[in-house]
């Protein structure tokens, strides 16, 4: 059989085996509701808060900081409503038009239905915004700055910990950052972030688990109506043993990603040298991308079209976002940047992990070449 060589977990991740061994052991033993009084229910209950306890101790925040949620799209969209559904008299939201559609869809929402103002951050060609932006939007009513800290298609780095400080000391807004492609791959400080969202399958984790990092003071409004689960700010039966292993996929992403990071450096040198040696491409992410992530375009061939000539020949890859990889509109992040319909419109995001190698980055080159040679 033809091998098959993953370089999409800027999509997802494989599940890490100590989660999985981990989770299955939990699955077994404690499946009743965390809210039930007797003893195991309250045993079920205190090793979810223990769990917690871990979560913000890995991220220097407060334990009553964490909501366990379903992953980022929920707490995306419950930090945005959540927020300005808890200050009726701030009607403006200030983010970027390259966020991931949780945001923009939420943000869209937020205009069309309830009648909010929005304005969308530009970027410049290397996808990022800038505080001077930031600086002119913000108004006296607005609610929230929602900016992603590292960019899902390019790997863009937002200055965040600038921003989020501007934010917290010369406004009166809330400051939130969608967290789902940073964790382990730049550091974290969230020291000015008011409200961040972690998705635990982009860390290999489980699907379906995720945190909204929202602190204590900041005003919210629950999106989902329940019983007193999460501080009465998340209703629903708590997912208990999702939740209690939600701490460990965190701490050995936090873990791995400092042991991988000169692998992962090795592997981009690698990629990035063997991209520039095929005539016609051209590199999309910014020097300074976040070493996991190259985006690319090869403009005589589409990206559908190069996907499923990549797939033939044994590799897994992505041209946008997953949640709209079968749009054949062009990617609205690389438009954002400055580049043309069909650049856009030809792109390849190649996204790595630990458990990549040398021989697979050499391989994918070397198909890469022969399409090229072949169809372009």
């Amino acid at each position: 059989m033809q091998r098959r060589i993953y370089l999409d977990h800027a999509s997802t991740t494989p599940v890490h085996p100590e989660v999985l061994k981990t989770y299955t052991s939990l699955l077994e033993k404690y499946y009743v509701n965390s809210e039930s009084l007797y003893d195991e229910g309250n045993k079920v209950y205190q090793m979810m808060e223990k769990a917690r306890e871990a979560i913000a101790g890995l991220l220097d925040v407060k334990p009553g900081d964490i909501l366990f949620t379903s992953g980022s799209s929920e707490s995306n969209t419950a930090a945005i409503k959540g927020v300005c559904f808890a200050c009726p008299d701030k009607k403006h939201i200030v983010t970027s038009c390259v966020e991931h559609s949780s945001i923009l869809n939420a943000c869209r929402q937020m205009e069309e239905v309830f009648g909010y103002e929005v304005t969308y951050l530009p970027v410049n060609r290397e996808g990022k915004v800038s505080l001077q932006d930031v600086r002119k939007a913000v108004r006296e009513d607005t609610a929230l700055v929602s900016l992603m800290y590292v960019n899902n298609e390019t790997g863009s780095v937002t200055p965040i910990p600038e921003i989020a400080d501007y934010v917290k000391h010369h406004t009166h807004a809330y400051m939130h950052t969608d967290l789902t492609q940073a964790v382990g791959k730049v550091p974290l400080d969230l020291r000015y972030v008011d409200l961040a969202s972690i998705s635990a399958h982009k860390l290999e984790g489980l699907k379906g688990s995720g945190i909204l990092v929202k602190k204590t003071f900041v005003p919210f409004v629950p999106l989902i109506n329940g019983g007193e689960q999460e501080y009465g700010l998340r209703g629903g039966t708590s997912n208990a043993c999702v939740n209690m292993v939600f701490a460990k996929t965190l701490r050995l992403a936090l873990e791995n990603g400092e042991k991988s990071h000169r692998h992962l450096e090795a592997l981009q040198k690698r990629l990035l040298d063997g991209l520039r040696g095929i005539e016609g491409i051209l590199i999309n992410s910014p020097e300074d991308a976040v070493v996991s992530t190259v985006n690319f375009s090869y403009e005589a061939i589409p990206s559908e079209v190069m996907q499923n000539a990549l797939n033939r020949k044994g590799f897994m890859v992505s041209a946008r976002s997953t949640c709209a990889s079968r749009s054949s509109d062009p990617s609205y992040v690389l438009k954002a940047m400055g580049f043309s319909d069909v650049r856009a419109s030809s792109c390849i995001r190649v996204s790595l992990s630990q458990h990549n190698t040398e021989e697979e980055i050499d391989a994918f080159i070397n198909a890469l070449k022969e399409i090229t040679e072949n169809y372009g």
